[in-house]
């Protein structure tokens, strides 16, 4: 995959780790392309306690334990209810094969705080990579307003612009979750890109490249491992057969430039946050889709519709390279 071998891109993910934040995570360890400033952990896919135990282990897995993580949010910035997605997951939010141990400590600052600190020692320079419901990126901005203009910018896994939702009708589970915080930070002037189901349903891992994963090192046959019971309900829910999104790596790929979008606009874009049937949906102004997407006032949220091949393929190529991890994955 074509990237920049002259700089690293320094990304500060933020997670409700389960098992596509776990191909995020491992990917933003072990490309030489990324500087893995920290992880945020947040609910989502799972309860936040464990996506932070989550989180921990997989770095410790993969050497870097000398990453910080920092819990986060464990409801909507409304209060409402909390719906996870173990059916997804597995209980233990990695297929219900992760590890029995337990490594690392999370650091005492909150996910919201450890992003605006973050960002304020390194002006411009840090990547926010959210991959699970935008609550604490919307706690940092309301701790500093300032935020969108001491980032790089931010790359969201979330939305949907032409394809349908995968919560409902037309609203993707990440924006969903928390349609508020999502609004807020869609309406933040910083530089978006929304890493959405138009390309993460199609960016997809089969049975080959598990195989390949099967027949690696230690932290491949793990990934392998966690990812049947995800396979499964992709089996199930969306595919009729044994096909794999790897929804968060995607958006990682992408803000590091591990892979390239092909169709990619700057249109505005809202989120619902009615209580009607389009709640959480990202409604993106494509309507300049018939004339190669003319300029719009104030847009500034860049909305990836189509990406060049062979993600699949460069993911698995680097976690079957990783060899043997760093700590007992039983």
């Amino acid at each position: 995959m074509p990237t920049d071998k002259g700089s690293r891109t320094a990304i500060l993910l933020d997670c409700d780790t389960g098992v596509d934040d776990t191909m995020a995570i491992m990917l933003a360890c072990l490309s030489p392309e990324i500087e893995l400033v920290g992880v945020g952990t947040i609910w989502g896919n799972v309860d936040r306690d464990l996506a932070t135990q989550n989180t921990l282990n997989i770095l410790a897995m993969c050497g870097r334990s000398d990453v910080p993580v920092a819990a986060g949010a464990t409801t909507p910035l409304n209060g409402a209810d909390v719906d996870y997605g173990y059916f997804v997951h597995g209980k233990d939010g990695q297929g219900n094969r992760g590890m029995k141990g337990k490594y690392g400590k999370s650091i005492e600052m909150s996910a919201a705080e450890f992003i605006v600190d973050s960002c304020r020692k390194r002006p411009g320079e840090i990547e926010l990579v959210p991959v699970g419901p935008l609550t604490n990126i919307a706690l940092a901005l309301q701790l500093e307003p300032t935020l969108p203009k001491l980032v790089r910018g931010i790359t969201i896994m979330g939305g949907a612009a032409l394809a349908p939702g995968n919560v409902s009708p037309v609203a993707e589970a990440n924006i969903w979750h928390d349609a508020e915080a999502a609004s807020e930070v869609f309406l933040a002037q910083w530089p978006i890109t929304m890493v959405g189901l138009d390309v993460t349903m199609r960016t997809l891992l089969t049975e080959e490249h598990f195989d390949r994963m099967r027949n690696g090192g230690g932290i491949s046959k793990y990934m392998a491992q966690i990812a049947e019971f995800y396979t499964t309900f992709n089996q199930e829910r969306s595919f009729g057969r044994r096909l794999s999104t790897m929804h968060d790596a995607v958006a990682v790929g992408l803000a590091a430039n591990l892979v390239r979008a092909k169709v990619a606009p700057v249109v505005n874009v809202e989120v619902d946050t009615t209580d009607g049937p389009g709640r959480g949906q990202t409604i993106c102004d494509l309507r300049g889709i018939y004339m190669n997407f003319p300029s719009q006032e104030n847009a500034h949220c860049r909305v990836p519709l189509e990406l060049e091949d062979g993600f699949p393929d460069f993911f698995t190529d680097l976690i079957v390279a990783a060899g043997e991890p760093a700590v007992n994955v039983e």
